[in-house]
């Protein structure tokens, strides 16, 4: 089972009934998706996209109404398919009389850890974490984020091959943040899948390679976070450009202004580009900068949506 991939879906759909003036909503609508292993996955969406509705079916905890999932290519119904599978849910609680050390100790033993392994591992997470100093203080004392960063611990604890991570990085500091971000990059690189739902679509773009956006209960839009934020054209800079060539320039461009003696061009397609260049040094003009247009995961998120809802409307 090792190709499988870390998560399959075909299909996946979840309607709730509405216990009033009748009707359904469907909470997750056909959802056919696939994550390779080792990879960073990112699920985004708006509240009420579906997104906890559908991790929630790969673990088993709410029924599917139709379709499938399968987890590291294990019918996700079967117990066996997620003793290999850690889960930080969002706004997860822990009780908070237990310390640190505690906490983790007990996560261990639910699956299964023998005492002098969960030892073991309790010290490597928290020092992974940043916690070692913590082990032995409650949880009463501990902010927020420290709160979390134990969390993700809890959900390493057994070593797992698939990461689901609901807001990681929620009510972390910058550099909690940061060193979140180092953690799943290094268990990527050891060959873990880590799938994640997050508001914070800066943090997506950092920590993942892939993403799908979710709305309404359906994937609209999937791919490669690279190539979804890859711009369409090339910004170039020049100075020392006459009227004239400036002119000349600008039939060519989508776009074209001048201020403070430089110029800047927006052009479709690289060969435009080119010769736009040729032109600039033909006539003595000066190269200040060339850089390919892109966009923010945060704007591809918000075009897409708008267009969703503009198309539902």
């Amino acid at each position: 089972m090792d190709g499988d991939p870390a998560i399959e879906t075909a299909g996946l759909t979840r309607v709730y009934r509405k216990r009033w003036r009748g009707g359904e909503i469907r909470a997750v609508d056909s959802v056919t998706l696939t994550v390779a292993r080792g990879t960073s996955f990112g699920l985004l969406g708006p509240n009420g996209a579906g997104k906890t509705t559908f991790v929630k079916m790969l673990l088993g905890i709410v029924r599917p109404t139709a379709g499938s999932a399968k987890l590291l290519g294990m019918d996700c119904r079967r117990p066996e398919a997620r003793l290999s599978v850690g889960y930080l849910p969002e706004n997860h609680r822990l009780p908070s009389y237990w310390t640190g050390a505690g906490l983790l100790d007990f996560a261990g033993a639910l699956s299964g850890m023998d005492p002098r392994s969960r030892q073991r591992r309790i010290a490597e997470l928290l020092e992974l974490v940043g916690l070692s100093e913590w082990a032995d203080v409650r949880l009463a004392r501990y902010s927020k984020g420290m709160l979390q960063r134990l969390g993700l611990a809890q959900a390493l604890m057994h070593g797992p091959a698939l990461l689901l991570l609901d807001e990681p990085t929620d009510g972390v500091d910058p550099v909690g943040r940061q060193q979140i971000r180092g953690i799943l990059r290094e268990l990527e690189q050891r060959g873990v899948t880590v799938f994640l739902n997050s508001h914070l679509l800066s943090e997506v773009e950092l920590s993942c390679r892939e993403v799908a956006i979710m709305h309404r209960g359906r994937i609209v839009l999937a791919g490669r976070v690279k190539d979804l934020t890859a711009g369409q054209g090339y910004r170039m800079t020049a100075a020392q450009v006459s009227e004239r060539l400036f002119d000349e320039l600008r039939r060519r461009a989508a776009t074209a202004a001048m201020q403070d003696g430089l110029a800047e061009f927006l052009f479709p397609s690289r060969e435009e580009l080119n010769r736009a260049v040729d032109l600039v040094r033909a006539h003595g003009g000066w190269l200040e900068s060339v850089n390919r247009t892109t966009s923010t995961l945060e704007e591809v998120f918000m075009r897409t949506v708008r267009s969703e809802a503009a198309g539902q409307n």
